[in-house]
């Protein structure tokens, strides 16, 4: 355990877990997405911590939040004035800020004092752990570099698993905004984008990762699903914390205007 001098003990390793957080107003919705959210936060052992990788946080340069008591930030706009009033007050955890800078060494890792938890995060631990008492990290994602980079920061991680740390990916696996069915009602997802979270959960459920780490070499479907990276890359990190054998699960499916998956993949945790 690296929390020396803390009473805290492990005697499971918890799960890692991608949510696909969707609209920022299912932050104060009840809807099957945030009771599936709310459903693991009550069916998972109590983390000592949270290492939230968001899909809001991508700019150049690998960094971890190092502050105490991170602010709630709404980076969104157009949203009504009840959104802008949510408050996810959980505090920081400096020390699990330097244990994520010792597990990626060399690769340098920023203490960020100005980011706080945004809403890929706080949008969904308000319904997981509503009393914000649970310390949470975010993970800033590089933004000038790979899927596989990324992958293998998340293998670098997974030890945190054992050390009562959930890892927390944020994003979504089918993200087009281009294409959402603003104001259109329709029966289901687009063709293309039910093709490419079939096909991607085949492979996670097969444990052939390999493929979802260069999923640009996929065809259509994938270069429709995914045309910019920060929503799908916090999905590497979860995976890559995947142990052989280990069962990948969707506690949360469903699709929202066509274009946007909800699925949430679970790697362990049969609790």
């Amino acid at each position: 355990m690296y929390t020396e001098g803390s009473e805290f003990t492990v005697s499971l390793t918890l799960p890692a877990i991608f949510f696909g957080h969707g609209n920022p107003m299912n932050a104060l919705l009840r809807n099957s997405y945030t009771e599936g959210w709310k459903s693991f936060g009550e069916k998972t052992p109590r983390p000592r911590a949270i290492l939230s990788i968001s899909a809001h946080w991508f700019l150049p340069g690998t960094g971890v939040t190092i502050g105490t008591a991170p602010r709630t930030l709404h980076d969104f706009g157009g949203f009504p004035p009840e959104l802008f009033a949510v408050r996810y007050p959980a505090p920081g955890d400096p020390e699990l800020a330097r244990r994520v800078q010792a597990l990626l060494a060399p690769l340098p890792v920023d203490a960020d004092d100005s980011w706080g938890l945004d809403h890929g995060t706080w949008s969904v631990l308000k319904h997981a752990y509503p009393d914000a008492d649970i310390p949470v990290v975010q993970l800033r994602i590089n933004a000038t570099m790979p899927p596989a980079f990324h992958f293998e920061l998340g293998r670098k991680l997974a030890e945190l698993r054992d050390e009562g740390v959930l890892i927390m990916g944020s994003g979504n696996l089918v993200h087009n905004l281009r294409t959402y069915a603003w104001g259109r009602q329709l029966t289901g997802p687009y063709d293309w984008a039910a093709e490419f979270e079939e096909e991607a959960k085949q492979m996670m459920l097969a444990g052939d990762f390999r493929p979802l780490v260069d999923y640009e070499k996929l065809g259509r479907n994938a270069l429709l699903s995914v045309p910019t990276p920060e929503h799908y890359l916090p999905l590497l990190y979860v995976l890559a914390t995947s142990r052989n054998g280990e069962r990948i699960s969707f506690p949360v499916q469903g699709v929202d205007g066509g274009s946007i998956s909800m699925l949430s993949v679970q790697a362990g945790g049969s609790f």
